[in-house]
Parts: C-alpha cells; structure tokens; sequence
C-alpha cells in the first residue's frame, strides 16, 4: 500500500506539474489578451519536433534554450500579422483563427518529420534512475521536469504580480490608451505576450517529447486536458491553472492504480445486485477504467457549480 501511495503520488505530481508546464501559456494568453487560442497544443508540438531537430546536430541542452525562442518568435509572428487584424471581427473569430491554425501546425509537422514517432531522447546524464524504492525507480529526467515546472510557476508569479513588467502588461489590458500615452506600445506588448505564452508551450514540448515520445498524436493527447485545466482552475488564474493542474494530476494517477470495481461496492455497501441483470456492464467497470474520464467529469460539475473555477473571476 505504501508503495502504491509513495509513486502514485510522485507520478501525479509529474503528470500534473507537466499540464500546468502547458497550461501555463494558454493561461498568460487568456488572462492578458482574452484570447483562447485553440492552436496551443499544437504549438506545444511544434516545439517538440524543433528541439528533436536541434538536437540532431547539438544536442538536448541547447534544443531546450533555442526551440521555445524558435517557436516563441513564431508565436509573435502568428499575433501580428494574424490575429491582431482577426481581433476586430470578435472572440469567435479568433477561436476560429486558432482552431485553423492548430491544423496547419499539424498538417506541416506531418510534412516535414512524417507520422511517425521520432527518436527524441533526454540526455544521457537524466537517463539513469534518480533513486530506488520498494523495487522501483523513479527517473532522474522526471525530477528535471518537476524542477522545470516549478520554476516556470515561481518566475511567472514573480513577474506577473511584482515585476514593472508586470504591472505594464496587466495595465495595458484595463487601460490601454493611457498606458499607450505613457510612450508603451500596447501592440508590441500582446505581441509579447502572445509569443511568450507560445514558447512557454513549445518548451513544455520540449520536456514532454523525451519522457511521452514526439509524434503527431501528441498535440491530442494533452490538448483537451488542457483546456480542462484551465477552466477548472479559472479562467485566467495562473494560481488556479497550478492547483487545478496538481489535482488532475493527482486524481487520474491514483484513479488508475485502483483496481476497485462497481460489483465490489455494491457487495461491500450490501445490495443485491445480478451480475447477469440489465446493469452487467456496468457491474464490472473498475475505477481504473473511469481514470481518464475523471478531469471531464469534474469539469462538467464545476461549470454546473461554479462556473468562474476554483479561482477565477470571468465565468466561462
């Protein structure tokens, strides 16, 4: 049992800290420009495949610096001479924008790296195991993307709440004339934050490739859970997208490792049920099995009942 608890816990916290790594720059996006850029999970991709490149010539180390700059720049490219001319139609523009783009990224990465897995791999001096416990280890490269994640958190919160930037951007996003009368660049400064938002994706990319494996289904694997980060934890809040991301996390790994099934309960808690009867399906389902289902479900109830999330003010 303790061993269940023990890496149960450490792998939630992976899985968690890695959706908030991602969740982290859709959430900067929405909270400084009110734009839910649908593409985010394929820009998270796209940073995964041009690490994997980079990396072919000079390794994972500078993949990790150059790939989120690469596809960050790509970003502010894709806010400037795209959605900065769609913002005007209205937010059901730039969703449309954004869920196009997502294609495009998708159809290229296709074009170029093919459909298959490629053979990005962490660095040699994270391939080792971190430590053993109860027969088990646990990676050293896994401990990197909890050192990673955690940073991202701590930097944007400082930046964000204490910084001159951050006070700047969250400025221009109540009052931006005056802060253009100031002598700021209001464009400039969505253009910035859109491409940050985009490398800060790109580089959970670049964490995620080694650890998930780099392939064209990656965007959909994280991508839906994502957005249920997001509205969970607030819309906007970087503090809610962190807790929201840990409780995911959480709630699918120790979902998983439980082998407890619905005929179980109903003999545990005494009712009669016929395995045979009209409810058999249902009498086998283990909670295991309803694991990957759990994030929606909780969303599901969250908007019923608290429709701005755990720590938001804008209801969805």
């Amino acid at each position: 049992m303790a061993e269940l608890i023990i890496f149960s816990l450490l792998h939630g916290l992976v899985y968690g800290l890695l959706l908030f790594m991602l969740a982290s720059g859709l959430t900067l996006i929405f909270s400084m420009m009110g734009v839910l850029n649908f593409a985010h999970a394929s820009i998270y991709m796209l940073g995964a495949y041009v690490a994997y490149t980079i990396s072919q010539y000079v390794g994972f180390w500078p993949g990790l610096i150059i790939a989120p700059v690469v596809v960050g720049l790509f970003g502010a490219l894709v806010e400037r001479y795209g959605l900065r001319h769609v913002h005007k139609y209205g937010h059901v523009a730039e969703l449309i924008f954004t869920f196009g783009l997502a294609f495009l990224i998708e159809e290229f990465v296709q074009l170029i790296w093919g459909k298959q897995t490629v053979g990005y791999h962490e660095p040699a001096v994270l391939a080792v195991p971190l430590f053993e416990m109860y027969g088990q280890t646990f990676p050293a490269y896994k401990a990197f993307m909890l050192l990673v994640s955690v940073a991202i958190f701590i930097v944007l919160l400082v930046v964000l709440t204490r910084s001159r930037v951050g006070l700047i951007i969250n400025a221009a996003i109540t009052h931006p004339s005056m802060v253009s009368m100031l002598g700021h660049n209001v464009p400039m400064v969505f253009m910035g934050v859109f491409g940050v938002g985009s490398a800060l994706a790109a580089l959970a990319g670049v964490i995620a490739g080694p650890a998930l494996g780099s392939s064209p289904g990656m965007a959909v694997l994280l991508g839906p859970i994502v957005f249920v980060v997001i509205v969970v934890g607030g819309l906007g809040s970087l503090i809610g997208a962190f807790v929201a991301s840990l409780l995911i996390g959480m709630m699918t790994t120790f979902a998983v490792a439980i082998d407890y099934s619905f005929g179980q309960f109903f003999m545990d808690v005494g009712l009669n049920m016929d395995p045979d009867g009209v409810l058999s399906d249902l009498y086998t389902v283990t909670i295991a099995q309803l694991g990957p289902i759990m994030p929606y479900m909780l969303l599901v109830l969250i908007l019923i009942f608290r429709p701005t999330g755990l720590f938001g003010t804008r209801e969805v």
